[in-house]
Order: C-alpha cells, then structure tokens, then sequence
C-alpha cells in the first residue's frame, strides 16, 4: 500500500511539475519532514510549559510584599512585552551564547553546554511568559478578596492561599486569554529557523532548495501541520476550559 502511494505521488510529479510532493516518495526527504514534526512539537510543548510556569510564578512575585521582586518582574514584562520575540531570539543565542561555557565530548570540538534548541526553548518561552504573567495576573485581580481573607484566616501561608485558593480561581478566568497567547505562542516557534533549529519551516526550506518544484508542497504541508497542531491544543484547552468551569463564576 506504501509503494503504491509512493508512485502516485512519483508520478503526480512528473503530470504536474511545480507540485512534486517528493517527502511522499523519496525516503531521504520524508526523513526530514519527520526530524522536522518531531522538533516543531517538541519546540512547541517545552514552550507552553515552561512559558505557563513562569507566568504563574510571575503572576504570584507580582503580589509580593517585596519591592524589589515586584519591580523585576514588571522590569521583565515590559522588556519582553515591548521587544520583538525575533530579536530576543537573536539575542539569546548570538549574544548570551557567546558567554555559556562549552565542553569537548570528542577532546577536539568545543560545544556549547546549551544547543540552538536550548536558546529557542529559554527564548520563546521568556517572551511568552511575559504574557502570561499579566493574564494570571489579571485573573488573580478576579478572585475577591473576602476569598483570600477567608483562606488566611484558617492559618494558610500567602503561599498557599495561593496555590490552593487563588491560582485554582484564576486559572479558570485566564484560560480563555491563555489559550490564544498559547496559540501564538506555538506559531511563533517557526521563527527558531534563524538559529538553525531543523524544525520543520527549517527542513522544508532545506527541500525546497535542493528541489524548486517541491516549493509550494512543501508550504502547503507546513500549513496543514500548524493548522492541525492549533486545532488539537485550541481542542484541548477548550475542554480544559468546560471541565474547569463553576456555573455562576467567571462569567
């Protein structure tokens, strides 16, 4: 059944040459698509979780009764708020690369202890957790403060009146803004290309200037991927958002 679907796309190619699905039929270039899906997920659940855990960390600094942490935090957000995510990007792996120590596995070649992905992952994530930081912060804004008293008053810790009390509260307020910084979040990722992350935009520009006519499939299939992928994570926080829901509170 595989050779067979290999040959009808082998031979689509040679009725239409300007749409030559060569990832379809030639083993080397499938390999690349599959090296690049397999990163661009990867890329893109590393961000949304680490960018979710800095959020939710910022969002709690930002009501301490520290000065000096709040004032980083906000120094944090409106950098990475007012900066483009392509730059930050470049920033991280050209600049603060440059100063990461590095190790010889072979006693020969120097490698960095953080990889291009590494800097992807750190980046992207800073830049949507600054989002994120704001969106917990404006649903910890939601939760009243008779709530809060109310948990204080049975001994809890600011900590865990926050864990257990606030964050739970917030969380279901801010999944709706969550989800679209998440969405963005994950078509971001396509900018890791000018480190040389393979992602897949990476693998397929890789293709498509090894074969011209694999151009517009190439893009074609990217588009299918991305739209596939924010459908299953829209899906899911959509879910989320309907299991998490308490009638009469958030509305």
């Amino acid at each position: 059944m595989l050779e067979s679907f290999a040959d009808f796309f082998q031979q689509f190619a040679q009725e239409n040459p300007r749409w030559n699905f060569i990832f379809f039929y030639e083993e080397k270039q499938a390999g690349k698509i599959w090296t690049g899906l397999k990163y661009t997920v990867w890329l893109s659940i590393a961000c949304v979780i680490f960018s979710v855990i800095i959020g939710v960390i910022g969002a709690w600094l930002q009501g301490s009764n520290q000065r000096i942490a709040r004032a980083v935090v906000q120094g944090y957000i409106q950098l990475f708020r007012n900066t483009p995510p392509f730059v930050q990007l470049l920033f991280f792996y050209f600049a603060l690369g440059a100063f990461t120590p590095t190790y010889s596995p072979d006693g020969w070649l120097e490698v960095p202890i953080i990889s291009n992905v590494g800097w992807a992952i750190i980046s992207l994530s800073f830049f949507a957790g600054a989002f994120n930081v704001e969106i917990f912060r404006a649903g910890i804004e939601a939760v009243p403060h008779s709530t809060q008293e109310a948990s204080e008053s049975l001994g809890m810790s600011r900590l865990q009146t926050y864990r257990y009390v606030v964050l739970p509260l917030a969380l279901r307020v801010s999944l709706p803004a969550l989800n679209n910084n998440l969405v963005n979040l994950v078509k971001t990722t396509t900018q890791a290309f000018a480190i040389a992350v393979p992602e897949l935009l990476y693998q397929c520009v890789t293709i498509w200037n090894d074969y011209p006519s694999a151009q517009y499939p190439a893009m074609l299939l990217m588009f299918v991927v991305y739209i596939g992928m924010v459908g299953i994570l829209v899906f899911g926080m959509s879910r989320w958002e309907r299991a998490l829901r308490i009638p009469g509170y958030g509305k």
